[in-house]
């Protein structure tokens, strides 16, 4: 793996075409000229030491320090690798329902947008907490096992829809159990963040959440949508609303906020109820509510910063450049005898 910091510096790279193309230009010319005062074996009388091969060499050392001096401009990083560092949080699941009825539009722009509105406000203002994501409706999905990568957390997150599970309803319990068993210490502390506009489809929610209380799970509900409540609305292809979801006698379906259930689960999970209308509220208590939970120190995976290697080219650079001083247009008496050049 590797990065470049400053690609746009590569484009340096055509002087160096530049700079060979005039060499070779010049190199050419100067052969002209010289024929045109003397031929081969005159100007090898002339000046017996002259080397045809010491010039085209001090030209590559010099044009191979240029390329070096641009790939350290550049400044590649190179060398990822995953470590393993110790940080004091708390593991949160995040519990999202993503049945039908988040599509109501009672809130703006519907319900299950502003749920991950919510969501990606809470990330944004934690700390070193390990995070993880559920979805649910009839049943739970894994989406995001813990972990303390927030921009990939905030990836999935914006990827959750209402297609992501085929049974329908809202099993509150299902989301409840699937996510105690996300926390896989024992030594941390442990919450989970249960968005949803309480239309519970399943049973047993209070069960679950007396056990996740048993467990030393804590629970914060968040309420999404309006006690009045509005229809569930079925788009076309173009996105334009087609009609709205109707019951088995033909009437629209009304969805609505059910305040009473969150509670519960809440209350019997030594939690709280948080009202989902604003989100600076919601952040707030959030932070609050974390702000009273205990941290604990646990070790996790990260990859490492990838590692500057610019250096290396400068050092390159400047042995090539050192080279090239003692690098003489002169022939060399003892590679002379060895003839490596063929030079006579």
């Amino acid at each position: 793996m590797y990065q470049l910091e400053e690609p746009k510096y590569l484009y340096l790279l055509a002087l160096v075409g530049i700079l060979v193309a005039l060499f070779l230009f010049q190199l050419i010319w100067k052969r002209r000229k010289q024929r045109e005062f003397a031929n081969d074996d005159l100007l090898r009388k002339l000046a017996p030491d002259t080397s045809t091969f010491k010039p085209i060499l001090k030209f590559v050392t010099v044009a191979l320090a240029l390329v070096a001096l641009i790939i350290a401009l550049v400044n590649p990083k190179i060398g990822t690798k995953m470590e393993t560092v110790k940080r004091q949080g708390i593991d949160i699941v995040f519990a999202v329902d993503i049945s039908k009825s988040m599509l109501a539009e009672d809130v703006a722009p519907n319900r299950l947008e502003k749920a991950k509105q919510l969501v990606s406000q809470i990330i944004n203002n934690l700390g070193n907490d390990r995070i993880g994501i559920v979805g649910y409706a009839g049943s739970a999905y894994p989406v995001l096992p813990m972990t303390t990568d927030y921009s990939i957390a905030k990836m999935y997150l914006q990827n959750m829809n209402t297609d992501m599970v085929s049974s329908q309803g809202t099993a509150l319990n299902d989301a409840i159990r699937m996510a105690t068993q996300f926390f896989d210490s024992d030594e941390t502390s442990k919450l989970i963040v249960l968005i949803s506009d309480g239309e519970d489809h399943g049973d047993g929610a209070e069960d679950a959440s007396l056990i996740a209380e048993e467990l030393g799970i804590k629970i914060i509900t968040i309420g999404v949508g309006t006690p009045n409540g509005g229809p569930i609305p079925i788009k076309g292809y173009n996105g334009q609303v087609t009609e709205y979801k109707k019951d088995k006698e033909g009437e629209v379906v009304i969805t609505k906020l059910n305040q009473e259930t969150l509670e519960t689960i809440a209350e019997n999970a030594s939690g709280g109820y948080v009202s989902g209308n604003s989100t600076k509220d919601v952040v707030n208590q959030i932070k609050n509510a974390l702000d009273n939970i205990e941290k604990t120190e646990f070790e996790t995976q990260q990859i490492a910063e990838y590692q500057t290697q610019y250096q290396w080219f400068i050092g390159i650079a400047f042995v090539l450049l050192l080279l090239d001083i003692f690098f003489l247009e002169r022939k060399t008496s003892w590679l002379q005898k060895l003839n490596l050049f063929n030079e006579r």
